[in-house]
């Protein structure tokens, strides 16, 4: 599979960038819509990152289907807004970005903050999104104050994570800017995301590394019940950035949740490992 191709979208008035892999034959940037069989899968970044903690994850959904990394708005080496974009906007831009590029029904993947877009995405346009999965998810509804997020995110680097993954975080959030991480701080924290996911009405996977102290069991089996249709999966030996540590296990599990479940097998309620 060859490397994916950057495309600049300008969508709500906003300049993001999105990595596309597309497998369907003939199928290229700006093409009329509809032509692909089945969505594709949309991966979503979290607070101050980039598609780039994302590449392994996409590396592995791309042999199977069509899969597309999103650099939203002021994160990665996009343009920053004039203002802060609001949860609700980020998700506007997803969805029009994606719009012009013909990917009409998608399966969302977010990571960390990235599950606010995501889960706002599938409350704005719950037609095109088929299925939903929160990887990490926040904010813990037990841990609202930004000092037990710090020293959570904390503790999970330092004991968690491997050399790379911090690597590339920490890269990323210097990119980023305390100023802009700021600003989108206080939207993270003030998203209440247990409240949100009870109007979206795909199945939801809720997905953890074994060892995440940023999104622990309780919190992501709470969120879980918060929708009628929603499983929950922990990947083991992993912490927060699971989806970099471990690609291969969650490129499987999300294959198996949104397209093995929706050619009609049974599908437990909980797949943890």
């Amino acid at each position: 599979m060859s490397s994916p191709v950057r495309i600049e979208v300008e969508a709500a008035g906003n300049l993001g960038h999105v990595f596309a892999s597309r497998r369907t034959p003939g199928r290229t940037p700006g093409r009329t819509p509809g032509q692909a069989e089945g969505p594709a899968v949309v991966l979503i970044h979290g607070i101050g990152a980039s598609h780039r903690y994302l590449e392994r994850l996409h590396g592995v959904l791309a042999e199977s289907v069509d899969t597309y990394s999103i650099d939203l708005p002021g994160f990665g080496a996009t343009p920053r807004p004039p203002q802060t974009l609001t949860v609700a906007e980020q998700a506007t831009y997803l969805l029009g970005a994606l719009e012009q590029l013909g990917v009409l029904e998608f399966v969302v993947v977010g990571h960390s903050m990235g599950t606010q877009f995501a889960v706002e995405a599938a409350r704005q346009q719950p037609q095109r999104i088929p299925h939903l999965v929160l990887m990490g998810p926040v904010v813990n509804d037990q841990r609202r104050t930004v000092a037990q997020q710090a020293l959570a995110l904390g503790r999970d680097c330092l004991f968690f994570e491997s050399p790379s993954s911090n690597a590339l975080v920490f890269n990323d959030y210097l990119r980023c800017g305390p100023s802009w991480y700021l600003k989108n701080l206080r939207l993270m924290m003030d998203y209440n995301i247990e409240e949100m996911i009870a109007g979206v009405r795909a199945p939801v996977l809720v997905l953890r590394g074994e060892h995440d102290p940023v999104a622990p069991a309780a919190w992501c089996r709470r969120l879980a019940a918060r929708t009628a249709t929603a499983q929950f999966l922990e990947i083991e030996g992993t912490g927060h950035v699971v989806q970099h540590n471990r690609s291969v296990e969650v490129a499987d599990s999300i294959l198996a949740f949104a397209f093995v479940t929706a050619a009609g097998s049974e599908a437990p309620q909980d797949l943890s490992t």
